[in-house]
């Protein structure tokens, strides 16, 4: 068991919580919680950790779970040291990350994208997969702006959906976007110039929305790209809306026109 905050494994789990470039480096993002657990892969999880506490008072398909995967077991006053959370659970695994191509995605039969340009704020990006699983997300497309998937607040706000639906970070951005538009995938930028109402459009199976930065919006240079701005009319004195919530009602406008069958 695990009983000093000097060890190796309590300084490498803290280390991963804090820092994108260990992430990148190691391969493995950390999560924790119950529910995170349950909904994890078993055959992506490459270390687990379970407090004192719970490893006593775990059962069911928890304690199945962690009986057949192995578990450290870590000294309660030492497990809180390694959370990211003011009050932890008591399970915390470390897993392999999943790096996936464009190309690996739309062979997949892929058909409904977020196209993400420098989104900033985390519980944005983890709201959208969880909202846009919902919804019938396929996958979400971000450049290398956006912020780190693998951040635990991204990862909290998905819910589970993070392992579920695959995010692709494309280093040139802009060829990612032809690259959509070559498989027919036709793009929708979420903009104010030359826009038209979202639900004035009968989208297409293959559908790419396009989202910007929470200040800035899109770069002129990708809204170039798309096939049509759209934007929600807004009533009383709001001017916009958030990106994830601005993000999910185009999403839901879409799987809305899926399920009666328009086009």
């Amino acid at each position: 068991m695990i009983t000093s905050p000097t060890n190796k494994k309590v300084k490498e789990v803290r280390a991963l919580f804090e820092k994108a470039s260990l992430r990148a480096e190691r391969g493995l993002f950390p999560v924790e919680g119950v529910r995170m657990f349950l909904e994890a892969p078993a055959a992506e999880i490459e270390e687990l950790y379970v407090s004192e506490s719970f490893a006593a008072r775990a059962e069911g398909e928890v304690r199945e779970k962690i009986e057949a995967l192995g578990a450290e077991t870590v000294a309660d006053n030492i497990f809180a040291k390694m959370s990211d959370t003011k009050t932890p659970q008591g399970v915390l695994a470390l897993l392999r990350m999943q790096r996936r191509s464009l190309a690996e995605v739309l062979a997949k039969g892929a058909s409904c994208f977020l196209a993400v340009e420098s989104l900033q704020d985390p519980g944005n990006l983890g709201t959208m997969l969880r909202a846009g699983e919902g919804a019938g997300l396929s996958a979400i497309l971000a450049n290398r702006g956006t912020v780190d998937i693998y951040n635990p607040k991204v990862i909290r706000a998905t819910m589970g959906s993070i392992f579920r639906i695959p995010v692709v970070y494309a280093d040139d951005w802009l060829a990612a976007l032809r690259e959509l538009s070559a498989n027919h995938v036709s793009l929708y930028a979420a903009a104010l110039q030359a826009s038209v109402p979202y639900d004035s459009i009968d989208y297409p199976e293959k559908t790419a929305f396009l989202i910007g930065n929470e200040a800035a919006g899109l770069t002129a240079e990708t809204i170039a790209m798309a096939d049509q701005s759209i934007h929600i009319p807004m009533l009383g004195q709001v001017e916009s809306l958030n990106a994830a919530v601005a993000a999910s009602v185009l999403l839901y406008e879409r799987a809305r026109q899926r399920r009666r069958g328009t086009r």
